[in-house]
């Protein structure tokens, strides 16, 4: 067992957890994030094939009302630019009635992407920090308070430290690392019944040499009620160079195995334009259900947006030393990269108050 002192220990490096500790930066503390996962990023995963279009399989728009999220890649100097739906959209409203191409009502609100994928805005985060900061392969199994201290342990180490933030989506939290002394009860009951954004999401893409749903009488925007693909679109690049089609599969596709989604997917989308999709390069795909660092079994449903951004999230516990963070815990745009900046805006202020 490994031991190590730290002045704040932040679980998990996705967007909370690396914002955090760029935040962090303006105080003169140490900080250590830990990461279960051997890669870095959360609900943000960007598959990158060489002289392919990046398929983001995570969090991937956001919009200009998403003020916080914007300015932060701002500061960072990364690009975005507009995603590309076009005048129309293929539409297939149920079985009975075949997939239809029809006109777009005009958007008020444009959504955006990041340059060369929603990736970027992680590992640019990272390289803010020093290497020793992130502890990859580091799932935490138990919080503990001590006197004067916190005591946090994983398989291999031992942290002491005076302020822990979890950044794991609530639910997870409760399920999966043991916290001493309890909770109150109240919040065990929130945290209970928070939803997970993308726990049951399934996204895929294909990537293509050209984007042959950029012509006449078509549209790389696809809405179907029917069919395995529910909701995709144009996935190219930012320099319109490297194309793909990426979005969402319908979750109760789950069961079947990679090869029958994509057999499936392709069959779909050969329906919408011709044996010109069979030449794809690449087919990638996430099943977030699988993701045993993002999400678990619920006991019970729990709807969508369920207690997201909860009062009792705003809160700090352990007399002020432990902390829960992470978009489901952010008041405005939980469950969007917005609501985990701010999210990281709020835990940051609470600690400069207190340090």
């Amino acid at each position: 067992m490994l031991h190590r002192k730290t002045d704040i220990l932040i679980v998990g490096a996705g967007l909370t957890g690396l914002t955090l500790a760029y935040y962090l930066r303006q105080l003169k503390v140490s900080v250590t994030i830990t990461e279960a996962r051997s890669r870095i990023g959360g609900r943000i995963h960007t598959k990158q094939n060489k002289n392919q279009a990046p398929i983001d399989l995570g969090a991937t728009w956001f919009t200009k009302e998403h003020s916080e999220f914007f300015s932060l890649l701002k500061s960072l100097e990364l690009d975005v630019f507009e995603q590309h739906y076009g005048p129309t959209a293929i539409y297939e409203p149920n079985k009975a009635n075949p997939a239809q191409i029809v006109r777009l009502p005009p958007n008020s609100s444009a959504s955006y992407r990041i340059a060369n994928g929603t990736e970027t805005v992680i590992q640019t985060l990272a390289k803010t920090l020093d290497n020793h900061q992130i502890i990859t392969n580091c799932a935490i199994k138990k919080i503990q308070k001590q006197e004067g201290y916190i005591s946090v342990i994983s398989n291999n180490y031992e942290f002491e430290c005076k302020r822990v933030i979890s950044t794991l989506p609530p639910f997870l939290l409760l399920k999966t690392i043991a916290i001493e002394p309890a909770l109150p009860s109240e919040l065990i009951e929130i945290m209970q019944n928070t939803h997970t954004w993308m726990h049951d999401s399934i996204k895929v893409g294909f990537t293509f040499k050209s984007p042959f749903w950029k012509g006449d009488k078509t549209s790389g925007t696809i809405y179907s009620n029917a069919s395995p693909l529910q909701e995709f679109y144009d996935h190219s690049s930012s320099g319109g160079t490297l194309h793909a089609l990426a979005g969402f599969m319908d979750n109760s596709f789950y069961e079947y195995t990679k090869d029958e989604r994509q057999e499936m997917a392709l069959n779909q989308l050969q329906s919408y334009y011709g044996n010109q999709v069979l030449d794809f390069l690449s087919y990638e795909e996430l099943i977030w259900k699988d993701e045993a660092y993002t999400t678990t079994s619920y006991n019970e449903f729990i709807m969508p947006q369920q207690n997201n951004g909860h009062p009792l999230y705003q809160n700090s516990y352990l007399d002020n030393r432990f902390f829960i963070a992470g978009t489901e815990t952010s008041p405005y745009a939980s469950g969007k990269m917005e609501g985990a900046v701010r999210s990281a805006q709020h835990i940051f202020k609470q600690l400069k108050r207190l340090l």
